[in-house]
């Protein structure tokens, strides 16, 4: 189906929009009318709201708005942390009542893992769109930006949005910390402010991340079709369990009644629980491997290409513009989800438009995974933050770049597997520079050196505790060896050590 315009110059609807609109519907020849008229409507809207405004946005330049988004970010932060939990829905389903439960103003597809959780969100919103649908993405943490969480047709949402959303609920939030025990958190206060955002757009649905875990997670009062699991292997385990079993008993609640439950390739313990999960409430399963899965994959110059087999079919000669075998399985896990939303595997026998999928993973990005910031040397950056992330990474970056030498920076979170991390890189390191970035969370760099010291050898060691004079020591290392053409450096260890190498790098 081709695009016409739909806006003036100015950006405003013309005259002849209702024209238009009707030709949107009566081009849908093959669709059911009602849903063209859902597709045109949304059509209308993503033409009207212009392009999107990059994955990453900066500051905003107006003063006056720069202060009140920083007013809001600061009372967010005045809340009960991401990281303090209360195994409880009773707070978020509260507000979710006075607002008018918003989350049940469109279908979603939930996704919670251990590891792929985001870049296999953004892959699920481009095929969507791709299809003409307009998505909202709920992502966490952020790599720079708060904004970035909430996004509308692919796009983070506006500062101006942004504060205005948060303004618009305070009221009710404030109503809701009278009332109960604890205030609401700041991460069930994002979250009400994604489904009200996403209810406000409109949007035809909806791609939520879970933040931790699954069944308490504030985003579970969402009652979605599709439901995907991401790889699962042990991260917080002093809140979700010991054990990949364990763990995918508290991921699996996402899983509802009569949905579609998109499963990728998994630990046999986490696998037996979330099929056991799937029987209890009559979900319909999807197993990478047994039901869709990759079928070949290529490293090709910015990414890969790749032949996946999908619910309906194969699809040959797929693009990725992004790095490692852990994303080629994304892929597959994102295509099986849309696919189940779609209905195809079980109402219909089909596949979906090869060349859609085609253009839709062409243009996925997942800033801060292994995402190249700088030439000469080469810097990447990735976000890998536990053991299992650190593997695949490793992997991914000696797959796609071959450097000959690689300098390694690395600032983590004091409660992470910190010594799984480093063992995991510890192969492809020549050196490793040890940091830390600037959130309380952050491990102290002479704890995190001492650890580094028993796995890399103190000669293979650097301590620089300001992330700034990291990256310039890791780049001098990586250029001194002058018959060392191929090196490079490899930001990683967490989220906010990698968002802010981006905006030290010059990246937003």
């Amino acid at each position: 189906m081709s695009e016409r315009p739909l806006n003036d110059d100015n950006g405003s609807t013309g005259p002849d929009d209702d024209d238009r609109f009707e030709g949107i519907v009566d081009a849908e020849t093959d669709r059911d009318p009602d849903l063209a008229v859902i597709e045109a409507g949304s059509r209308t809207l993503r033409a009207q709201a212009g392009p999107p405004q990059g994955d990453i946005p900066s500051r905003p330049e107006d003063p006056e708005l720069d202060r009140a988004l920083r007013e809001v970010e600061t009372e967010l932060a005045g809340r009960w942390p991401e990281t303090k939990l209360d195994p409880s829905l009773g707070r978020v389903e509260a507000l979710m009542d006075i607002l008018g439960q918003p989350q049940r103003a469109y279908p979603a597809i939930h996704i919670t893992g251990t590891n792929g959780k985001t870049s296999t969100a953004r892959m699920i919103e481009s095929l969507l769109a791709a299809f003409d649908l307009r998505t909202g993405r709920y992502t966490s943490p952020h790599v720079q930006s708060i904004t970035e969480r909430i996004s509308l047709d692919g796009a983070p949402i506006s500062a101006e949005r942004f504060v205005e959303t948060y303004h618009d609920i305070k009221p009710y939030v404030e109503m809701v910390d009278d009332r109960e025990e604890h205030r609401l958190s700041f991460f069930e206060v994002m979250t009400a402010m994604a489904y009200a955002a996403f209810a406000d757009a409109p949007v035809d649905v909806a791609v939520v991340e879970v933040g931790m875990g699954g069944t308490w997670d504030a985003t579970n009062v969402v009652d979605a079709s599709v439901a995907v699991v991401t790889p699962i292997s042990l991260d917080h385990t002093d809140r979700l369990g010991s054990t990949p079993g364990e763990i995918a008993g508290e991921k699996g609640g996402i899983v509802k009644q009569d949905a579609t439950v998109v499963l990728a390739q998994q630990p046999v313990d986490a696998a037996q629980v979330l099929l056991k999960r799937a029987v209890d409430v009559d979900a319909t399963v999807a197993r990478e491997g047994m039901e869709f899965g990759v079928v070949s994959r290529e490293v090709a110059v910015g990414g890969q290409q790749l032949t996946l087999r999908g619910l309906g079919g194969e699809y040959p000669d797929v693009f990725l513009p992004l790095y490692g075998a852990h994303q080629a399985h994304n892929a597959a896990v994102a295509l099986a989800a849309v696919e189940a939303f779609f209905g195809i595997g079980s109402q219909h026998a089909r596949t979906l438009d090869i060349d859609t999928v085609r253009r839709a993973f062409a243009q996925v990005s997942s800033p801060g995974r292994l995402e190249v910031v700088r030439r000469s040397p080469t810097v990447v950056l990735d976000a890998a933050h536990n053991p299992a992330g650190a593997q695949v990474t490793a992997e991914a970056v000696t797959e796609a770049f071959g450097f000959s030498r690689l300098i390694g920076v690395v600032g983590a979170s004091a409660d992470k597997d910190v010594r799984g991390l480093l063992e995991a890189f510890e192969p492809v390191f020549a050196e490793v520079v040890v940091t830390r970035n600037s959130t309380p969370r952050s491990m102290d760099p002479d704890e995190l050196a001492a650890i580094a010291v028993e796995v890399f050898g103190a000669e293979r060691v650097q301590v620089e505790p300001r992330l700034d004079d990291a990256l310039e020591a890791a780049i001098t290392l990586a250029e001194e060896e002058a018959e060392f053409s191929g090196a490079g450096v490899l930001v990683t260890g967490s989220v906010i050590t990698v968002g802010e190498a981006r905006l030290l790098l010059g990246k937003g």
